[in-house]
């Protein structure tokens, strides 16, 4: 069956043809959307909302920490703290449905995204850098 939803094979590309550090990224921007709308799924009383929303964004924090090479220094392991951390925050906001745990974990949720992006940019400089050396 073919896609007729040009946005659909747009996204699809996107994710399918995307470096790791783009994916990082939008793993990342996934979580901070997917937090808020499990925050308002709560809001609403919308169980269901708010379940599904939390457990992609629990489901994220998975993946990260998975893939977190702890090898990479004293760093790498502090990051796996606050993902860990994180994700046993939004598991107890998930079973409780409480805003204060979220409301508390989201600026972190959002911090992380901050530094991710901002990695991934002294990273293009340092790249570009080193380009013109050559």
């Amino acid at each position: 069956m073919y896609q007729t939803n040009g946005y659909s094979t747009y996204k699809n590309n996107s994710v399918t043809y995307a470096s790791r550090e783009q994916l990082l990224l939008m793993l990342v921007d996934g979580a901070v959307k997917f937090v808020k709308i499990g925050r308002q799924g709560i809001v609403d009383n919308d169980v269901k909302k708010s379940h599904e929303a939390l457990v992609r964004t629990q489901d994220i924090f998975s993946e990260l920490m998975v893939t977190l090479d702890k090898k990479a220094g004293e760093w790498a392991i502090n990051m796996y703290k606050v993902y860990e951390f994180i994700n046993s925050e939004l598991m107890k906001a998930n079973i409780k449905k409480d805003l204060k745990i979220l409301d508390a974990v989201i600026p972190l949720i959002e911090e992380v995204r901050s530094t991710w992006y901002q990695a991934n940019e002294i990273a293009k400089r340092q790249g570009s850098k080193s380009k013109e050396v050559m």
